[in-house]
């Protein structure tokens, strides 16, 4: 393992030259360029307000709207992990086929783009709970800056645990190619079963509720919006529950990647 993860890092270059290649192509010639990837999250975040505010009267608007913004962004770095980490190896199969380089780099590629613009959004995220958020009082933005670093640790359990999906999800993909349809299918059930446009507290005793507690994205949703919206450090609970959740993917992908890496290019 040691020995792997030292030859990714001997390709550092290559990898982080796709990345670039991948945010240039994807922005050449837009006008609005880096924006579009804050397009969908603002947009939701604008629509479930106004709906929530008019239709539902919910006066609690300070609350809930840098609630769903912070969601919307979780939820666009886990499903591009996902649904973007089934082409992994498509996307590179060119390289693949020419230059012997660890297969683990191409699921990174994807996932330090994803990253890319989550890390874009959460910035975002923070302006408008400091801004507008719940208890905008200069003692709460004390408590929110104070708390900020402890979404360091946060953001590597991401990443790892966006990296270790991407793997999965790739090999799979490789193996059975209507697995990116049924991801996306997955991911539409999914999406209502994580509070990502509600708090958990919501349904708290309620069916739901403890469906909640099984969701193995619950934890990652409390390292984000502790320190960004309450101004409180995570439990360590949470960071643990997180990374245990983390450690069991990893080693999942470790395990399938080290099946199937030699004979991977056989089926691309």
């Amino acid at each position: 393992m040691r020995d792997y993860l030292g030859a990714i890092w001997n390709c550092r270059f290559f990898w982080l030259s796709l990345v670039k290649m991948d945010l240039t192509s994807r922005y050449r010639g837009s006008v609005l360029g880096i924006c579009w990837s804050l397009l969908h999250p603002i947009a939701m975040t604008t629509i479930l307000v106004l709906v929530f505010r008019y239709a539902f009267n919910m006066p609690d608007v300070r609350t809930f709207a840098p609630l769903i913004f912070t969601g919307f962004t979780f939820w666009g770095f886990f499903g591009a992990s996902l649904v973007q980490g089934c082409g992994c190896f498509f996307q590179g199969e060119s390289y693949i086929r020419q230059f012997p380089a660890p297969m683990a780099i191409y699921p990174l590629r994807n996932v330090l783009g994803a990253a890319f613009h989550f890390v874009i959004g959460l910035l975002l995220a923070i302006v408008f709970a400091l801004s507008v958020g719940p208890d905008a009082h200069d003692s709460t933005r004390v408590s929110q800056l104070i708390a900020l670093p402890s979404l360091l640790p946060t953001l590597m359990l991401l990443l790892l645990f966006g990296w270790s999906l991407s793997t999965l999800f790739g090999l799979l993909n490789v193996r059975f190619r209507d697995t990116r349809h049924l991801t996306e299918i997955a991911l539409q059930g999914l999406f209502y079963l994580t509070p990502i446009m509600y708090s958990k507290t919501m349904f708290k005793n309620r069916m739901l509720g403890q469906v909640l507690q099984y969701n193995p994205l619950v934890p990652f949703l409390d390292l984000l919006r502790e320190p960004i919206l309450y101004g409180r450090v995570p439990s360590l609970m949470t960071y643990a529950m997180a990374a245990s959740v983390v450690l069991l993917v990893t080693v999942a992908a470790a395990i399938a990647l080290k099946i199937d890496e030699r004979r991977l290019i056989f089926h691309l």
